[in-house]
């Protein structure tokens, strides 16, 4: 630490003029857009577990860019009513979605639905 003792002179330090901030606020700027596209986007999307994705195989389930397209749909709507794990029926398959998370936690066809029992859902959507 300085300290000023007497009999020191102190010469003040001349101040260089602060950058402008005009490139400071652009960068901020940029990455606040960035970010908040990156946010809709995750908004927008649903992920699937990799459980979901073992069963999806399994059961040779193929979804199209519609089905991924309804899907987010039903997700959507179950998010405006406030459901929290729903199951979303759609083309003779069953899907556990977790609603904050927009995550498909698992996948059941029309076979494997048979006298199949779901249980901790607050929410069904038939799209």
């Amino acid at each position: 630490m300085n300290h000023i003792k007497a009999g020191h002179i102190f010469y003040p330090q001349t101040l260089t003029p602060a950058a402008p901030k005009k490139k400071e606020n652009q960068a901020a700027t940029s990455f606040n857009t960035v970010f908040q596209q990156k946010l809709e986007e995750t908004k927008t999307s649903i992920d699937f577990s990799n459980h979901a994705l073992q069963r999806l195989e399994k059961r040779g389930i193929s979804l199209s860019n519609e089905d991924i397209a309804k899907l987010t749909g039903a997700v959507e709507k179950a998010q405006a009513k406030g459901a929290k794990e729903s199951l979303v029926l759609m083309n003779d398959v069953a899907y556990i979605v977790s609603v904050p998370n927009r995550k498909v936690i698992t996948a059941v066809d029309g076979p494997s639905m048979q006298e199949n029992v779901f249980t901790n859902i607050d929410s069904a959507i038939i799209v």
